[in-house]
């Protein structure tokens, strides 16, 4: 019941049908879907909606045609792997925003690994596998040190120095982090509780400061800073300010999937204001004068 309720619904967002027993090709064909599909996404703590790192729950809200964040977008990735069958673990994880943050896994990220599937360049077959990275990866890669490029992006994966016996992800110089670490060890849901009540209500998290929006695809990025749309591909950047409450709404849904069927007009232009006069003030501390 649990399935027909929440998991084909979820295959369905992501525009596939049940894929079968575990293999790499479905988890690849699983995480290009989701990236693609379901964008990383904080407009619910600018919409006064309190959420939990519950996996069920954030099962429930992209069913249901929204996004997340990390422990919302990989919880309930985790939860619709598992439920396929594909053996997969839940790890604490760290990212640096910037090079002179140091290095080690802080709680900040959920990341997972799928096991179980060796393949020729990867016969462990061990993966790191990521919906909630925004700007990062696209497909799952091998849990094998080396540099990996997907579309106009390369990274790297390394043995973590400050993590033993974790692994260091280094993104693209173009990317919105440095680098993120992750512990060896599975934990549960619950470790990442008191960071999601940090990064969703403190005023000094990033997420409280700024909504943001990321989507990637197989040639780039896609992504929103405040009212700044961006696309990163293989040319140079193109941005543009959405300074309109209609560009703006008609962006999220052309763009990101997002039409905001659950939100009210109310609702609505609440956000605007508030989106709109973190513009403002955007603007005016960059004013020279």
């Amino acid at each position: 019941m649990y399935r027909e309720r929440v998991i084909d619904r979820y295959l369905r967002r992501l525009g596939l049908n049940d894929d079968g027993p575990p293999s790499v090709e479905g988890l690849f064909r699983l995480q290009r879907a989701h990236v693609e599909r379901v964008p990383y996404e904080n407009l619910e703590i600018w919409l006064d909606r309190p959420t939990t790192v519950d996996p069920t729950e954030s099962a429930l809200r992209i069913v249901s045609g929204r996004g997340g964040y990390c422990f919302h977008l990989n919880g309930a990735f985790s939860l619709l792997l598992s439920r396929l069958g594909y053996q997969v673990t839940r790890h604490i994880g760290g990212v640096q925003n910037t090079p002179d943050e140091q290095p080690g896994a802080d709680g900040n990220h959920l990341v997972l690994v799928v096991s179980g599937l060796p393949s020729a360049d990867n016969p462990e077959g061990r993966w790191f596998v990521d919906a909630g990275l925004g700007d990062a990866i696209h497909e799952p890669l091998p849990l094998v040190e080396g540099v990996y490029e997907q579309g106009p992006f390369r990274y790297a994966l390394r043995p973590s120095e400050a993590e033993p016996g974790g692994w260091r992800f280094e993104h693209d110089p173009r990317g919105c982090f440095t680098g993120m670490d992750f512990r060896p060890e599975p934990c549960e849901m619950d470790a990442f509780a008191a960071k999601h009540e940090y990064l969703s209500t403190s005023p000094d998290s990033g997420f409280v400061r700024v909504a943001a929006l990321q989507r990637r695809d197989a040639t780039g990025l896609d992504k929103t800073t405040g009212l700044v749309l961006t696309r990163i591909g293989a040319g140079p950047e193109s941005s543009l300010t959405l300074d309109r409450p209609g560009d703006y709404f008609a962006a999220l849904a052309d763009v990101f999937g997002l039409t905001l069927d659950d939100v009210t007009a109310a609702e609505r232009e609440k956000l605007w204001q508030r989106l709109y006069g973190a513009h403002e003030r955007w603007l005016s501390r960059d004013d020279p004068s």
